[in-house]
């Protein structure tokens, strides 16, 4: 049976030119999959980006399209390009250059999960890693490039926010926010990925629903941020990592009791962007800025 490569959640009515993805919060493991992995199923969903799609489920409601992918990132990372192959991992492949992502086992085929944790008993094949691709990461990139290109020609512009979560210890160390850590990291690849002022903007809605963020620090974006952040062709991007502590046990998996009053703070900020971009600050005029 085919296994379907993303849920597209649509608004009645589109209101502005916002589209929301969550890449990393498919969670459709294969049974062979799971079987095959000396880790458990538990430790494979440690580099899951659990619920982020429920956390922003309420988009389609405000205006803006939601995709989400089904394949779980263990399986298949969405947020990687498709030629980052693993030669450690997938046979047949050379090494090419220096890419630090591929060298610590986090190639679009990831090798490990958290903490450096091996997925695969042993290497794979091409023709695995070939079908990996065809079956999830083509389609669902077909699918975020048409829901892009429509929301552009139909708005003049787009921004595209790429929802992620990210465990606490990456940041529990920072106090860049009044001296705590962020809460919600904004990537804008330093500038590169979204007009500054728009930029600027979307972290303001964000604080108005009570976060603490912060910039690029200590993700920056990656692969669709990358891809889709062309300020230049109306084309705006940042990804939104979300501290995974504010709403689930990461330990357990489990949704934590404020899951929906952060839901509820989200889609606060959502709505705001959504308003943003209709009051006429949008991101071709914030461009010329």
């Amino acid at each position: 049976m085919t296994r379907a490569a993303f849920d597209l959640y649509e608004p009645e009515k589109p209101r502005c030119g916002l589209v929301l993805s969550s890449a990393h919060s498919g969670r459709d493991y294969p049974a062979e999959f799971i079987a095959q992995s000396p880790l458990s199923a538990r430790a494979l969903r440690s580099s899951e980006d659990a619920f982020v799609d429920l956390l922003f489920q309420d988009a389609p409601r405000l205006g803006a399209p939601l995709l989400t992918a089904r394949a779980p990132r263990a399986y298949v990372d969405l947020n990687r390009g498709p030629t980052e192959l693993d030669p450690a991992l997938i046979e047949g492949v050379k090494k090419s250059g220096l890419n630090p992502r591929l060298s610590s086992g986090l190639g679009v085929i990831p090798r490990v999960v958290g903490g450096g944790r091996v997925i695969h008993p042993g290497r794979i094949s091409r023709e695995e890693a070939d079908q990996r691709l065809a079956r999830h990461w083509h389609p669902w990139h077909r699918k975020l490039a048409e829901v892009i290109a429509a929301q552009r020609d139909r708005f003049g512009q787009v921004l595209l926010l790429d929802c992620h979560s990210m465990p606490h210890d990456a940041v529990s160390h920072l106090r860049i926010c009044e001296g705590e850590p962020p809460e919600i990291v904004l990537g804008d690849r330093h500038g590169a990925a979204c007009a500054p002022a728009l930029m600027s903007k979307v972290e303001g809605a964000f604080r108005t629903a009570g976060f603490r963020t912060s910039r690029n620090m200590p993700f920056a974006g990656a692969h669709i941020t990358q891809t889709w952040g062309r300020p230049q062709t109306r084309s705006h991007a940042i990804q939104i990592e979300i501290d995974r502590s504010l709403y689930m046990e990461e330990a357990t998996l489990t949704p934590r009791p404020e899951f929906d009053r952060i839901r509820a703070r989200l889609a606060m900020a959502v709505g705001t962007v959504v308003q943003i971009l209709r009051q006429g600050d949008t991101p071709r005029a914030l461009a010329a800025e």
